[in-house]
């Protein structure tokens, strides 16, 4: 199942709402049913609480729930969890590696990274940096050339992977080219990170590490960039990310991790305010958002 955050407001509710979608596309409002089922992180929370899955759960309360209709909030959709830190994994994938070669001064840097054992891994964002679906995301500023980086994410809930969701890891190449310890200032700040539009459980992603990815940015109107890819280039599963993750760190309740990217634009691209950026994943959705300098 998957599952979004809708605004409140009449005719639904005064508070914001935890809505599922099943696998036929039927959308249910479960806050409506129970004002205990708020939010995703409630809803994982009485999945702890009873040892059940959140499917499991969901399910029994869409008995009680009435259908609505989806299409007419869709653009509406919020981040579909806040999660009070986003964690990122860099050179996953043999193109990543490539492309971080080419920016950087230190290019052996990346080339051990990908070959090690151990990932590398990176506080991304607070909620304050974070936004979700249809929201601006940001460039810096102080920036020459920066990218959209489309990601599958993982959402932890008490250090279990809970499910699924898109990220873009925004990012200046040219600041972290400069020198790889300038790493949190081309990744860390306003706006730099998107999440959404929802969480897909296990039970609809099936296989996270078989799922295709794409990515397309346009400029008024005009096609700048579009490429797939498939998670199953992935050179570190998901597993084996969160196990290096929580490793003498204690985890908050809730936590994103992205897995790395392996959609790079050209040397040549660098996002500009008023472009829009699309990254769709199979079985999770599709998140969109456009670009403001912060």
């Amino acid at each position: 199942m998957r599952y979004y955050r809708l605004p409140g407001g009449e005719p639904r509710s005064s508070t914001d709402s935890l809505v599922v979608m099943d696998d036929d596309g039927a959308a249910y409002d479960l806050t409506a049913v129970s004002p205990d089922l708020g939010s995703f992180r409630a809803l994982a929370r009485a999945a702890n609480a009873s040892g059940e899955s959140i499917d499991t759960i969901a399910r029994r309360r869409i008995d009680e729930a009435e259908r609505i209709d989806f299409d007419a909030f869709d653009r509406n959709t919020l981040q579909p969890v806040i999660a009070e830190e986003v964690w990122a994994a860099g050179v996953t994938y043999r193109i990543s590696e490539e492309a971080r070669k080419a920016e950087s001064g230190k290019p052996e840097v990346y080339m051990d990274v990908y070959d090690s054992e151990r990932p590398e891994l990176f506080l991304k964002a607070t909620p304050s940096r974070t936004v979700g679906p249809w929201d601006d995301i940001g460039v810096r500023g102080d920036s020459g050339w920066d990218v959209p980086e489309p990601e599958l994410g993982v959402v932890l809930h008490r250090g279990e992977i809970v499910g699924y969701t898109i990220g873009n890891d925004v990012s200046s190449r040219d600041i972290e080219g400069e020198n790889p310890l300038y790493l949190p200032q081309a990744k860390v700040y306003d706006r730099c990170c998107s999440l959404g539009p929802c969480i897909a459980t296990g039970e609809t992603v099936e296989d996270p590490h078989d799922l295709e990815m794409s990515l397309t940015i346009e400029r008024d109107g005009e096609i700048m960039y579009e490429d797939s890819t498939s998670t199953s280039e992935m050179a570190t599963t998901c597993e084996e990310l969160v196990s290096y993750l929580e490793r003498h760190n204690t985890l908050p309740e809730t936590l994103v991790l992205l897995t790395g990217t392996a959609l790079v634009p050209p040397e040549s691209f660098t996002l500009t305010e008023g472009d829009e950026v699309t990254i769709d994943i199979d079985r999770i959705g599709r998140l969109v958002n456009g670009t403001v300098s912060v």
